[in-house]
């Protein structure tokens, strides 16, 4: 599989989020830049602490032009429970069976740990690749620089 480039077309993916509900990245073309984040593991330290950080600031990745989603391998139930318990009230998406099938298709599933790396994407309003990030697991985003990236494309 050939890495993907900045202009590529961002792979297409319908995932459940945590309400079980089915959300697919294509339903915003047209409509909204989309900030992806994979994120290793649900209540994991960093990971709490990216996604907190990301709840604490939703009003300026989540507007009219653009949408946020998290993704993880974790199963639906895993991700419930941790969008209760620390009021992540943005989609939180299970990629979870076939396990890691879209964290491979955007070439960040670590096959050794069974988890998507600490990698970002931002796709603009016609699906395509604009911005992409990874950065070690231990080592949190700065999301100062996602929402630079985001709103550059509104």
């Amino acid at each position: 599989m050939t890495p993907l480039q900045l202009g590529d077309n961002a792979p297409d993916f319908t995932l459940r989020d945590q309400f079980g509900q089915d959300i697919t990245l294509s339903s915003y073309r047209g409509k909204k830049a989309v900030a992806i984040f994979f994120y290793p593991f649900a209540f994991s330290g960093v990971c709490t602490g990216e996604l907190t950080g990301i709840r604490d600031r939703l009003d300026e990745f989540l507007t009219f032009d653009t949408e946020v989603l998290a993704i993880s391998c974790d199963p639906i139930y895993a991700i419930r429970a941790f969008a209760d318990r620390d009021g992540l009230n943005f989609p939180l998406l299970a990629d979870f069976w076939p396990h890691g099938d879209v964290a491979r298709a955007y070439d960040v599933f670590d096959e050794t740990k069974g988890c998507p790396r600490r990698s970002s994407y931002v796709i603009d309003k016609e699906g395509r690749i604009s911005w992409a990030v990874h950065n070690a697991m231990p080592e949190g985003r700065d999301l100062d620089e996602h929402l630079r990236e985001l709103h550059a494309l509104v």
